[in-house]
């Protein structure tokens, strides 16, 4: 019960990080490789932030701010529109720059918890939208497999920028809860269970943003037909700076529960994003519950394997998704067939 506790709980996090890459890819078809990096982020900032230090975040989001508003001005320029530039300046510098100064202003200061987690929050919000402005937007039509190298690219720099931001230290900030709950013979802390509820509400509230409002049917057209979303008015380029906004949401939630239960630093998110990602491939990248079930499952294959040889863990964990890959692969060549046979 015990590892199943364990497993539930980081699985829970996988689950969160494994429904922003299936949101991403849904919508944009980039498999986000640097996702689990802002979940790294998140928790050294909000860590720097209980420790009254800056966090290093907030030059590199100023950076990631300054690249985009050229990409966006250049754009603008060789369009022709350059009575755009104004709107660009308040995108992509001002907005992004909010935070940074808050974070600023507030790090000498004595504040409430709460204030420090929602800039936080605020911090990561914009790095994936620009991330996304830099990187992937002017290639949008690109194949997969180039979106995919692209976001390789993108992370090891962003590995190497967040070592001079942040410094070779880890950091663990403090738990959100230090409620502790006993249910029978097993003592839960308020820290997991948070982790469950967040996973629980992130699943439930993106099946109702996706089937309830008109900016999540705009995102499922626009995942379904790029071309026919453009028919009908809906803007690609707008869709996915949404849904990296989502993501970016999801990323800054799951930095903040796990951050306070492992220590990380700032390239600790890739493995943290590659196992989410198994789990989201467990679930086809098409299906949020098949994602979320996929990364608990991810999170208990790694407790059990961690007990009874931690050498094998990461082994094991990885070596799941064969023959994950082997079964879909078998159901797609029968689907394809039958389709074949009908024709």
């Amino acid at each position: 019960m015990l590892l199943a506790q364990d497993g539930i709980a980081t699985g829970a996090i996988y689950a969160l990080v494994a429904l922003g890459i299936v949101l991403v890819f849904l919508v944009t078809r980039v498999i986000f490789v640097p996702f689990g990096d802002l979940v790294a982020y998140a928790s050294l900032s909000l860590a720097a932030l209980e420790e009254n230090r800056r966090p290093g975040l907030i030059w590199l989001v100023l950076l990631l701010a300054g690249l985009a508003f050229l990409t966006e001005a250049l754009t603008l320029l060789r369009a022709g529109h350059a009575r755009l530039l104004p709107r660009a300046v308040l995108l992509y510098l001002l907005l992004p720059a909010l935070p940074c100064a808050v974070a600023y202003v507030i790090t000498p200061m004595d504040v409430p918890d709460l204030l420090r987690i929602v800039v936080t929050l605020a911090l990561v919000l914009p790095t994936a939208p620009l991330l996304y402005r830099i990187a992937f937007r002017p290639i949008a039509d690109a194949p997969v497999l180039v979106l995919l190298i692209v976001a390789v690219v993108v992370h090891f720099a962003m590995t190497g920028i967040a070592l001079l931001c942040f410094g070779p230290e880890g950091a663990r900030p403090r738990p959100l809860t230090g409620a502790i709950f006993e249910i029978g013979d097993i003592i839960v802390s308020g820290q997991t269970l948070l982790m469950l509820g967040a996973a629980v509400a992130a699943s439930i509230g993106l099946l109702v943003f996706f089937a309830r409002t008109l900016t999540g049917r705009a995102l499922r057209a626009t995942a379904i037909n790029r071309v026919g979303a453009r028919i009908v008015g809906i803007r690609p380029g707008e869709a996915g700076t949404t849904a990296f906004l989502l993501a970016a949401l999801l990323a800054g939630l799951s930095g903040l529960l796990i951050g306070p239960v492992t220590t990380l630093v700032y390239d600790s998110g890739f493995v943290i994003g590659l196992k989410s990602f198994v789990g989201a491939i467990i679930g086809g990248l098409v299906s949020y519950p098949g994602a979320a079930l996929g990364a608990v499952a991810i999170g208990l294959l790694e407790s059990f394997t961690a007990f009874y040889d931690s050498a094998f863990k990461e082994v094991v964990v990885f070596a799941g998704l064969v023959p994950v890959l082997i079964i879909r692969s078998l159901l797609q060549g029968q689907a394809v067939e039958d389709a074949e046979e009908e024709l």
